[in-house]
């Protein structure tokens, strides 16, 4: 499921609710039984659920379960950090893409779940290339994790893919760097414009 309200403002987690109990719901596509219990269980962050809905399944950690959204993308998109993490060690991919193009990290960065980000990017650390790749994966927008944090306003977020290696200088789609994505003034626009001029002045000299 495509995050609600990704692409312009971050809608509150009601408005999430609702979108995904609309499509699970929907008589034209409803949701089999055994994809409900493992969505349900990573949307309410029941851990148990969780684990007793992955014994029982007999597909893949990373199957899509609705409009390309992996369980590891729903359990960050409602930020619930246990799920998460247990996800990762039954084998999950941090880079799988829903339909939009976006990857687990997008979603925990719209979300400003600090420490699930925190999370994701130590264990992809431990990985070869991965958190390279994830700081620097673009969905259908060409937004960057770290665009979407600067959109929601998540500093926290911002200052953890900036100390992982995120360049603030990389254009969306639309031409916009991270720093377009905030509110001019605010602590997450000085933050991005600052490391902006620092990157430029480093590339310079």
């Amino acid at each position: 499921m495509a995050v609600p309200g990704r692409r312009n403002d971050l809608v509150d987690d009601g408005e999430i609710d609702e979108e995904f109990v609309a499509l699970s719901e929907d008589e034209d596509r409803p949701l089999p039984e055994h994809l409900f219990a493992l969505a349900d269980a990573a949307q309410s962050g029941n851990v148990t659920a969780l684990v007793t809905a992955l014994d029982n399944y007999d597909g893949k950690v990373d199957d899509p379960i609705e409009d390309g959204d992996t369980l590891l993308h729903i359990s960050c998109l409602y930020g619930h950090l246990p799920c998460v993490q247990l996800l990762l060690e039954r084998g999950a991919s941090l880079e799988c893409k829903d339909e939009e193009g976006a990857i687990p990290l997008h979603d925990a960065c719209a979300g400003g779940f600090t420490e699930i980000v925190r999370y994701i990017l130590d264990f992809a650390a431990n990985i070869d290339g991965c958190l390279t790749r994830m700081l620097n994966t673009v969905d259908s927008e060409g937004d960057t994790p770290l665009h979407h944090a600067a959109r929601g306003e998540h500093l926290g977020v911002v200052e953890l893919l900036l100390r992982a290696g995120a360049c603030p200088k990389k254009e969306n789609t639309y031409g916009q760097v991270p720093a377009d994505m905030a509110d001019q003034g605010t602590e997450v626009w000085k933050k991005l414009t600052g490391d902006q001029v620092e990157a430029s002045t480093h590339t310079i000299n």
